[in-house]
């Protein structure tokens, strides 16, 4: 009984490791894929064109590297792997060590490991590894009487001159097609100009956490450490979306809202928020369809700017451009606009914009805690 356990066992196990074989996924869309392919073909073109006119037709390091190169560049533009220090850094560090392997090491296997390990080394000291600036060592040590003849000059021309040359078309080519490039996640503003990180990100895990797990795991991730936070708050936000998305804008606003016309005096609206003790005013028009918004906000602006504005009419302090919700709207949609966007109400309007309620930061919290507690 125990041998036949151990069997199945050993079998499962083997299965499983044979899965491993199977390709994951790919998420890219149809038309990232066709980027990545139109991208390789001119950066590419371009980068042998001028390289063989320049060089009168010497070109011999050109094929295996900078395909692998193009690869990184314009199919995972966002990859570690492909950024411009990693292609220049790397591949120049990967031609100077080739070159002074294959002139101090006399057998060439011995000196093209040498080269790749010493690169590999190098390019993670110096932060630009770049898996095609192996092949680039390797060219040195096997590309013969004409990259021998040129010496150090290999690191210059062709490697230093195809480098500059494919980079130069990647960056021109993904900000074209609307890649950042080069890629790092756009920084949340602070609405307070504070170094303080924004409220969604000071809760669930942080990025103290995430720096904590990849250091224990010791490996190099190729996906820079932003972008994986970034994933991992859209993922926890998508999960409090499944458990809270049920709850609707209409379920929590207020639907008795004290409004203001345009052609109203400044003074009538102050008035109206002290004695509401509110913090917002929709400006609306004879059918209440929203125009505007006025905030305690905007007095403060034009008193502290001593503008004639406070003197005048509704009109001439309000904010024309206004965030709103519709009835229907899950909550939790407004959760990130009041966190991080640095909203504190947001008017509730209908089809024809006519304004039928107002969501505040305090009705968001009151039902996430009436939602625990009726969960718990």
């Amino acid at each position: 009984m125990p041998a036949a356990f151990d069997l199945s066992t050993s079998v499962a196990g083997t299965r499983a490791w044979l899965r491993t074989f199977v390709p994951m996924p790919i998420a890219a869309s149809r038309r990232e894929r066709i980027k990545s392919c139109i991208g390789a073909l001119i950066g590419l073109f371009l980068t042998e064109w001028i390289c063989r006119h320049f060089l009168q037709g010497f070109n011999p390091w050109f094929v295996a590297p900078m395909g692998a190169s193009a690869v990184l560049l314009f199919a995972v533009p966002a990859s570690p792997l492909a950024q411009p220090w990693s292609i220049i850094g790397g591949n120049l560090v990967a031609a100077t060590v080739g070159v002074a392997c294959v002139r101090w090491i006399p057998e060439p296997g011995l000196a093209a490991g040498v080269a790749v390990a010493v690169a590999i080394a190098l390019m993670f000291q110096l932060r630009c590894v770049h898996p095609p600036s192996g092949a680039v060592a390797i060219t040195a040590v096997f590309g013969g009487p004409a990259v021998q003849a040129l010496g150090f000059g290999f690191v210059v021309a062709p490697v230093a001159i195809n480098s500059a040359l494919l980079l130069l078309t990647a960056l021109a080519f993904n900000n074209l097609m609307q890649r950042r490039y080069p890629h790092r996640p756009p920084e949340p503003p602070s609405q307070h100009l504070t170094k303080d990180v924004p409220p969604s990100r000071r809760v669930g895990f942080t990025r103290a956490d995430l720096d904590a797990v990849l250091a224990a795991r010791g490996e190099f991730l190729d996906i820079e450490e932003d972008d994986l936070e970034a994933i991992l708050v859209a993922a926890e936000l998508r999960a409090y979306s499944r458990r809270f998305g049920d709850v609707r804008c209409s379920d929590i606003m207020s639907r008795d809202v004290v409004a203001v016309r345009p052609g109203q005096r400044a003074a009538d609206a102050a008035a109206l928020l002290a004695r509401h003790h509110i913090k917002a005013l929709p400006v609306v028009d004879g059918n209440r369809r929203l125009l505007g918004i006025v905030t305690q906000s905007d007095f403060f602006r034009a008193h502290r700017s001593n503008s004639r504005r406070v003197n005048g009419t509704v009109r001439d302090l309000m904010t024309r451009v206004v965030v709103t919700a519709h009835v229907d709207q899950p909550m939790v949609e407004l959760a990130h606009a009041f966190s991080d966007g640095g909203l504190h109400h947001v008017p509730v309007v209908d089809g024809d914009r006519h304004v039928v309620g107002m969501v505040t930061q305090s009705d968001l919290v009151a039902a996430l805690l009436r939602r625990d507690t009726t969960a718990n």
